[in-house]
């Protein structure tokens, strides 16, 4: 007769609780998933400084070497005297070049600097003191707010008070200030040189920006009734785009009869100053696209995120959201006074 035997059955494995170095590593990742531009800011950053010094030691040490070869030719008995001149002025603009070049060097390790800097902060995030981490990250997400609300300043004076320069981007923001002032003051130049700089990557991301820039430039001749300087800009600048872009092409040359005193509010429209302020947001768009950011503020998206997760007894509807970023982006803290809250 067989006798059956109990066997203890195994007891269930307990899994280990998660360490306090588990949570920095989770943390780390979601910070570099979420903060992808802390770093890649000051790469892209790099790389054109490097583009820029590069193109300009290829444009000086042609123009030198093409200079030397006309002057080394066999001069007249009179021409020795010139050829000694034209040789010493090509000396001092090799020496102008390495001035710059000296320049360009020293803007390069700033901005690596800056990327090692960056690291370094990423590697504390797994190893750092969690309340000294995030504040500085709060302390970052409030300049990059305040630089794309235009208020450098206050961006910069809570960056050196909190000693984080090396973590925020302001001397980028700076450059793209320069042309956010000209096209609010109705100049075209220097977004078009911004443009010209940055040629292969914005092509390669299928900008309009630059059309856009011709086409208000073309607007601009109309307007002060240089119908014939107007024309010859067209052909000059348009007319390339015209396989992509004919459809707006047609409505804005249509401007030459359609003048700015038209009532017809298809062709009124391309007069008015809003079309300065499209620019203005167009720019920006393809800015942060170019430098690797967010095209909406670190605060909105943070705030979005924290409020979605809120454990309220009623889902926050999206007004409250609409509500919340148009607080934000008041352009001064006396607009935000009468701002209503919704219902």
């Amino acid at each position: 007769m067989e006798m059956a035997i109990d066997t203890p059955s195994p007891s269930p494995s307990v899994s280990p609780a998660p360490s306090a170095a588990a949570g920095r590593q989770t943390r780390a990742a979601e910070s570099v998933r979420l903060e992808h531009q802390l770093v890649r800011v000051p790469l892209e950053a790099l790389r054109a400084t490097a583009r820029t010094n590069h193109r300009l030691a290829e444009k000086e040490i042609a123009a030198v070497l093409s200079s030397a070869s006309s002057a080394a030719a066999p001069p007249g008995e009179s021409g020795s005297a010139a050829a000694v001149d034209h040789l010493t002025s090509l000396v001092s603009r090799l020496h102008g070049l390495k001035r710059k070049m000296e320049e360009g060097a020293r803007a390069e390790e700033l901005q690596v600097q800056r990327c090692r800097a960056r690291l370094d902060r990423l590697a504390a995030a797994s190893a750092g003191d969690d309340a000294e981490w995030e504040d500085i990250r709060l302390k970052r997400i409030l300049v990059d707010y305040m630089l794309r609300m235009s208020y450098y300043d206050t961006a910069t004076k809570l960056a050196e008070t909190s000693g984080i320069q090396d973590l925020v981007d302001i001397d980028v923001f700076l450059d793209a200030k320069r042309v956010i002032d000209s096209l609010r003051n109705k100049e075209i130049a220097p977004a078009l040189a911004w443009c010209a700089e940055n040629k292969s990557r914005l092509k390669k991301s299928k900008s309009k920006l630059e059309f856009l820039l011709r086409l208000q430039e073309f607007v601009e001749l109309v307007k002060a009734k240089n119908f014939l300087q107007a024309i010859s800009y067209a052909r000059k600048y348009l007319a390339p785009w015209g396989s992509t872009h004919m459809k707006e092409l047609q409505r804005v040359t249509a401007t030459l009869v359609f003048r700015s005193s038209t009532n017809c509010a298809q062709y009124k429209v391309l007069f008015e100053q809003n079309q300065w302020d499209s620019l203005v947001d167009q720019f920006k768009q393809e800015f942060y696209k170019l430098y690797g950011m967010t095209l909406e503020p670190l605060l909105n998206i943070y705030l979005q995120a924290g409020l979605t997760a809120l454990k309220t007894p009623y889902p926050l509807h999206d007004r409250y959201f609409s509500f919340l970023f148009h607080w934000l982006q008041a352009p001064n803290l006396l607009r935000r006074q009468y701002l209503v809250y919704p219902p």
